[in-house]
């Protein structure tokens, strides 16, 4: 009996030693503190409409109590259904100016979202979110319409493969394959595009801000800026924002304050056997990896959820490297609050940084945009148009939802 405890004593030792030294990673508290300034610039931005919670707070924290899967553990296959359908139909009732046109991005299932007098040469690839298992181009079109219409430009989102019915890496693949299909294909068909943004949400952050280190390394044409939404950057669950905002986030906390009870030692070998991939390897964390010679990037986040220090971390570390990054916050709002526009007062205050963020980068044209894509023409016009030119989803492609 004496041995069996000696074994099982020196195997969890092993255990912990491993997922110390090999599953972790670097030690990043240097990157916590105040501050948000670095060598003389300003990298942090911070906002906030009062002291305390307003009603436009309480009542989006309202909706969110009817959210499947809240405090409910690891999620069954039944569980998972129901949420990918809630994130679905949350916004199935509002009306949008933009279209929203089926698209075969590479073989990526994927939509254009075009807002009214868009241009087709100026692109941007959207990466949804939720936890590399739920979401999809529908449930985030409020967001992919409004960066349609901030950008004056075509929005390509997404539908990659989710987990656990794909990889991980199925994900990240096909971020890869619609950017550079992206880059050679527009609404109209064969056009290669003059300007070209990278933006995602969430887990679609981290699958952004982990295509773009991608792209430097392999020489390709980076877009122009990127724009990550409460991205998760960093897979060890390291952040300290992580159990010390648990209590104040009204979307993540619920969903994950059982993990967030779990030894830390417990959740890298977790997180090793789901994605198959060491949580601290830059794929899938990308705070890890090398943040120089990066686009310019803005990103958001509230400064109470768990994902705040994912945030700010990878922003001082990219901003130390020598990229040009600059994290704005604010105060009392939910994890990827910008889905909640217009009804939320600091939803259409963070689009309206988003867009002066990008015209900054790359100024919009004056609105002659050429073909179909012309303000003037009516939705009957574009959709006739569209059949002629673009292709139907790849066979056995589309929303990746389980069978329960």
């Amino acid at each position: 009996m004496t041995e069996s405890i000696l074994v099982v004593l020196a195997a969890v030792a092993a255990a912990c030693f491993i997922a110390t030294r090999y599953l972790r990673g670097p030690d990043l508290s240097a990157l916590d503190g105040p501050g948000g300034d670095l060598q003389g610039m300003a990298i942090e931005q911070r906002f906030s409409s009062g002291d305390r919670p307003n009603e436009e707070h309480r009542a989006i924290v309202t909706m969110l109590s009817g959210m499947p899967g809240r405090g409910e553990g690891f999620p069954t296959p039944a569980r998972l259904a129901r949420l990918r359908t809630f994130m679905d139909e949350m916004f199935a009732s509002r009306h949008f100016e933009a279209l929203f046109i089926p698209a075969n991005a590479g073989g990526v299932s994927a939509e254009w979202v075009i807002a009214p007098g868009a241009s087709s040469t100026r692109r941007t690839l959207y990466i949804h979110g939720g936890a590399y298992a739920a979401g999809s181009p529908r449930s985030h079109r409020v967001i992919t319409a409004r960066f349609s219409e901030i950008t004056g430009g075509a929005v390509l989102a997404i539908d990659y493969r989710l987990m656990p019915e794909h990889s991980r890496m199925a994900g990240i693949e096909d971020c890869r394959t619609a950017y550079r299909w992206m880059l050679e294909f527009g609404p109209r068909g064969a056009q290669r595009a003059d300007t070209a943004f990278v933006a995602g949400d969430s887990a679609g952050g981290n699958l952004a801000l982990s295509l773009i280190a991608w792209l430097r390394d392999q020489g390709l044409r980076a877009p122009d800026a990127v724009v990550a939404l409460s991205p998760f950057t960093d897979s060890t669950f390291g952040s300290p924002s992580f159990k010390t905002n648990l209590a104040t986030d009204a979307m993540l906390g619920p969903l994950f304050k059982p993990l967030a009870r779990l030894p830390r030692a417990m959740l890298l070998w977790a997180g090793l056997i789901v994605n198959r991939i060491r949580p601290s390897d830059p794929l899938v964390s990308p705070i890890f990896g090398n943040l120089s010679h990066l686009p310019p990037m803005l990103i958001h986040a509230s400064q109470v959820e768990m994902l705040l220090d994912d945030s700010r971390r990878y922003v001082r570390k990219a901003a130390s490297a020598g990229s040009s990054a600059r994290l704005q916050t604010w105060n009392h709002v939910v994890h990827v609050w910008h889905i909640f526009d217009p009804a939320l007062t600091e939803a259409t205050q963070a689009f309206e940084e988003i867009r002066k963020f990008l015209a900054a980068v790359v100024p919009a044209t004056d609105g002659s945009h050429e073909g179909p894509w012309s303000a003037s023409l009516t939705s009957r016009d574009l959709l006739r148009d569209f059949d002629r030119i673009v292709s139907p989803p790849p066979q056995g492609t589309g929303p990746r939802r389980l069978v329960v």
